[in-house]
This record gives structure tokens, C-alpha cells and sequence, in this order.
């Protein structure tokens, strides 16, 4: 899983003009999971092991940074990619080997503004789908800890089908294998160069900032209603 790195354009693209849209056609939002839905970070684990937070930024920069971790996202083994970065920086190789060993510890829990909006979405009878840049050996321990996951009617891990976002073949596996057609279809992830793929693609792209502005976009789509179901049952 990375970490943070149109039909219309995504909010980070106020130059481009939305073309006209009747809402009324869109019926499928597709979400990221990490950053978006689940918060994950190596730094949660790593903090636990530096006390120079200076350090820790510079292994996870030039040791086992973002570009490493996101060959394991596109399907090389975990035991293979520690093996050769312990080669590599042996003088690192038990920080290196928790990256794998001590995985679960980068994941802090559910983005539960997030998680509450795909709840909604779904009471709504909105087509709910995932795709995810993420390893196949530990996203299965995701799906089991986070039971919010089997609201989606289909989850596309990149480690599994050894492809990656942003390539497009990845969303094309995704829009063929469930039958999505993407004019129809809200993409949400927190990386603008997905966004920006799944925009050229045909999607409306939303790159994630944070849950608040996230419903705002949703309820201008005409998905959610204007007040989370809280608000309206206290307001």
C-alpha cells in the first residue's frame, strides 16, 4: 500500500472545466482503501522503534521507502524484498525485517467519517467497489480486521493481479471483471496521479482530502443526502 504522494478534474485541478453532468447517471463509487478508508502509515510503527524522528524519516526515505514497499504492492514477495534490502543496508536489517514482521502495527484502525460514508452509500443502493494498491500477502489480514470491507460488491487488489495504480490496465480490470461503466462511476483515492488516471479513463475522479469535504462533493453529486444521518436525527 502507498503512502500520499476530468470527465471532470479533481479538486487539485481548478484550471480544468467540469464538463456538464446529469448526476442522475451515476450509480458506482469506487474508493482507495489506505488513506482513504483505513489509516495506514509505517510511521505508527516506526515511531516505536526511533527516538530521533529525524532518523526515522531518513530510513523510511532511503531505506525502506515508498518506491520499495509500493514493488511489494505489485506482487514481489515480502520474504524476497527483505531479503534483499537486509543485503543491501545489513546494518538496518532488523528494522527492515519489522516492516514485514511487525506490519498490523502500521495500521491505526478505520477513517470512521469515511467508513460512515460508505454505509450510507450503500443504504442508498449505491454500487459499492474497492481498488486498492496493497500487498496479497497482508491485505488479507485488513480484510479480516475491518469487517466494514465486505460492504463492497468487489475489491481489486493490485498485489493479487500484479498490477498497480496508477497503470490504467489495473482500472480496466476493474471496470471489466464487474461490469462498471465508467461514465457512471465516482472514483475516490488520495493520490492525485490515480485521480488523474481514473479521470482520463472516463470516471469522475475526487482526490481525498478528508471525510468532511468528501460528503460535500458526494451530496453535490446528488449521493448523499446534505446532513449525515446523526445530524438529521439530533437537528
Amino acid at each position: 500500500m502507498s503512502e500520499r504522494g476530468t470527465r471532470p478534474a479533481a479538486p487539485d485541478h481548478p484550471e480544468l472545466d467540469r464538463p456538464a453532468l446529469d448526476h442522475s447517471e451515476l450509480d458506482t463509487v469506487i474508493f482507495d482503501i489506505g488513506g482513504v478508508l483505513i489509516d495506514w502509515n509505517p510511521r505508527h510503527l516506526y515511531r516505536q522503534l526511533f527516538d530521533d524522528e529525524p532518523a526515522m524519516e531518513r530510513f523510511l526515505s532511503e531505506v525502506c521507502d515508498s518506491q520499495w514497499n509500493e514493488q511489494q504492492d505489485a506482487g514481489r514477495p515480502w520474504d524476497e524484498a527483505i531479503r534483499l534490502r537486509s543485503a543491501e543496508f545489513p546494518e538496518h536489517a532488523a528494522l527492515i525485517a519489522a516492516y514485514r514482521m511487525r506490519w498490523d502495527e502500521m495500521l491505526r484502525g478505520p477513517v470512521h467519517d469515511s467508513v460512515a460514508i460508505v454505509d450510507e452509500l450503500r443504504a442508498r443502493g449505491v454500487r459499492l467497489y474497492a481498488l486498492t494498491n496493497w500487498s496479497q500477502e497482508t491485505f488479507p489480514l485488513a480484510f479480516e480486521r475491518y469487517p466494514f470491507l465486505r460492504a463492497f460488491e468487489g475489491i481489486v487488489v493490485s498485489g493479487q493481479e500484479r498490477l498497480i495504480k496508477p497503470d490504467p490496465a489495473i482500472f480496466h480490470l476493474l471496470l471489466h471483471r464487474y461490469g462498471i461503466h465508467p461514465e457512471r462511476a465516482v472514483f475516490i483515492d488520495d493520490a492525485t496521479r490515480n485521480v488523474d488516471a481514473a479521470a482520463k479513463l472516463g470516471m469522475y475522479a475526487l482526490r481525498f482530502r478528508d471525510p468532511v469535504a468528501l460528503r460535500t462533493e458526494l451530496v453535490a453529486l446528488g449521493l448523499l443526502d446534505a446532513a449525515a444521518p446523526e445530524a438529521r436525527q439530533h437537528g
